[in-house]
């Protein structure tokens, strides 16, 4: 799907069919990759990476235009089950227009950050720039499902909430992954910024995007280790929960052993002592509970 964009009143906004500057393709089909290949000249390959997941960020510098393959937060859905994902994007400025490759829907010009748009290359970097903010936002959220699950943990011993713990932890080490990739592009764009053409006003702003995606990065490396340690000593607790469970329940069952042993010698069918008395009954029920007596006395005694 073909969506067109325009650059108007310091702002990106749709715009008719075949005017638009900003050409953004939504898992473009085959048709329309034909129309980019072969008309755009983008390359195949290229092209390809911005709709595969597991491709690497990366900048290319090619004949008519600069392409970006970037790493971007995937929107996330409660079918996902805790885990948040990675996609690529590709963008691909030429001199008078910027097609954006993106494998879903998503909202890509809306926020603060799109207020003061002037030409191709701003749109370019603040796209970037949303994009962080995006990783921030599902920090943020990571955050909070875990510190909620961290609380059910502690009430229950049920093992999805672990799993969903590992399902974050997961999510972690994926964007610790792109942002570090992502990194490679940005500090590229800005080694080359005269090639580029880039304005004053560009170069301050990816001055900022530096410093973001460095403290985005930093901030998934603490969760990651947070949610790590979190992870050990939920692990190591429910062990400890585990072992005292199965201490106390062996308690349990040689308390029960002991008056058992009683009885069943009673009752054997030899000749015992006191089977003759009248009150032999009570005296070996007497026995079998003092018995449990001493057993609890010895057990506090012992302090275990």
């Amino acid at each position: 799907m073909l969506n067109e964009y325009s650059i108007s009143a310091s702002r990106v906004v749709p715009c008719e069919a075949g005017r638009g500057t900003v050409l953004v393709y939504i898992n473009p089909t085959e048709e329309e990759k034909r129309h980019l290949v072969g008309d755009l000249l983008l390359d195949e390959h290229t092209l390809n990476s911005a709709l595969d997941p597991d491709e690497l960020s990366r900048l290319e510098f090619e004949p008519e235009h600069l392409a970006v393959i970037f790493k971007k937060p995937k929107n996330y859905s409660t079918e996902d089950e805790f885990l948040f994902k990675v996609n690529s994007m590709g963008l691909f400025l030429f001199k008078e227009r910027l097609v954006i490759v993106i494998p879903d829907d998503i909202q890509l010009f809306n926020g603060k950050v799109f207020n003061n748009v002037r030409s191709l290359h701003d749109v370019l970097l603040k796209i970037l720039y949303r994009t962080i903010f995006h990783y921030l936002d599902h920090l943020k959220a990571i955050n909070l499902i875990s510190e909620s699950l961290e609380q059910k943990i502690n009430a229950s011993l049920e093992n999805k909430y672990l799993l969903n713990l590992f399902s974050l932890e997961k999510s972690l080490v994926y964007y610790l992954n792109a942002i570090n990739s992502n990194a490679v592009v940005i500090d590229r764009i800005r080694n080359h910024a005269e090639r580029l053409a880039l304005s004053t006003e560009n170069r301050e702003l990816l001055d900022d995007i530096i410093i973001e995606n460095t403290q985005c990065y930093r901030q998934a490396e603490i969760y990651s280790n947070i949610l790590a340690s979190m992870m050990d000593a939920r692990v190591s607790i429910v062990s400890n929960n585990l072992n005292v469970l199965m201490k106390t329940l062996n308690i349990i069952t040689i308390a029960i052993m002991v008056p058992t042993f009683v009885v069943s010698a009673f009752s054997m069918n030899v000749r015992i002592p006191m089977s003759g008395l009248h009150n032999a009954f009570y005296m070996v029920i007497g026995l079998a509970l003092t018995s449990v007596v001493g057993f609890y006395f010895f057990w506090k005694w012992k302090k275990w």
